[in-house]
């Protein structure tokens, strides 16, 4: 009785600490949703989650009175460019190296993961004057031609997979007369599926919620994304003070945050075995 007690101890105190993260985890989406439809006067006067009287003009001002639309389309050719780059170019480099046989390919390998070391925001700068030089500043091309390079961690996912599918399909479609790249877009990535989609979701979300390359690259309403809407397209002047419209701000942001909740809901499966498969393969 005493070691079943104990038990139900156990689990009662591991549900309560599970109870308590999740309070935490989604406290600060709650108060997203709920500040979209709180006038601003409630919004800085009270700290209720339920707002008192309920508003959509947050919403109605978004979808009537704001570019939405304008920012929804930068946002995706950003996401699409990316992610069509990103995936085409880090497979082919990922085949060479996982299935192809040629001098140093483990050393250019290594020099691959090692670039993986360098934060993102100490390139940034470089590029800035590289991307001025050629005339690409204020458009999505400093965001977008780099992913056709590769990136060094999907390079590795793809390649770590690509490693554990046997040699011997390549050997039997090449002695049916295909070719190497044949082999690769008949058969390694029809099975690659589940990696190639993990690599689409997170693409997708980082592009989605990425701001410190727009700021950096668009000057320009023309080329203007979500995120960078989101920072400066709420804020105006009255009089002599400078207002942020917080409700607008919070109704914008839980709009951002629905399209990547349902990608997950839709794709987790495949985002979880992609993972798995690439880690622990190869």
């Amino acid at each position: 009785m005493k070691a079943s007690h104990k038990k139900t101890g156990r689990g009662i105190a591991l549900y309560a600490v599970m109870i308590l993260v999740a309070v935490i985890m989604f406290a600060p989406i709650v108060w997203i949703f709920s500040g979209g439809f709180k006038t601003l006067t409630e919004f800085t006067t009270s700290a209720k989650i339920i707002p008192e009287k309920m508003t959509l003009e947050n919403y109605i001002y978004i979808f009537t009175q704001s570019k939405i639309g304008l920012y929804v389309r930068n946002t995706l050719l950003l996401i699409v460019g990316n992610t069509v780059g990103t995936l085409l170019s880090s497979s082919l480099v990922a085949y060479a190296l996982a299935r192809l046989e040629f001098r140093g390919k483990n050393v250019i390998f290594s020099i691959i993961v090692a670039t993986m070391m360098i934060p993102n925001i100490a390139l940034i700068i470089p590029q800035y004057i590289m991307f001025g030089k050629i005339g690409w500043l204020d458009s999505l091309l400093p965001m977008i031609v780099p992913s056709f390079f590769a990136y060094p961690y999907n390079v590795f996912l793809l390649r770590q997979y690509f490693r554990s599918i046997p040699k011997e399909l390549d050997e039997a479609a090449i002695m049916d007369g295909c070719s190497k790249f044949q082999v690769f877009s008949r058969i390694i990535v029809p099975i690659s599926k589940p990696t190639f989609v993990t690599i689409g979701i997170l693409s997708s979300v980082f592009w989605w919620n990425e701001l410190t390359q727009p700021v950096f690259y668009i000057n320009s309403d023309k080329w203007r994304t979500l995120t960078i809407a989101l920072m400066t397209s709420y804020m105006y002047t009255s009089g002599n003070a400078f207002v942020i419209n917080w409700p607008s701000i919070m109704a914008a942001s839980s709009l951002m945050i629905i399209p990547p909740m349902i990608l997950y809901l839709t794709a987790g499966k495949h985002l979880e075995g992609g993972i798995k498969t690439s880690g622990l393969k190869g």
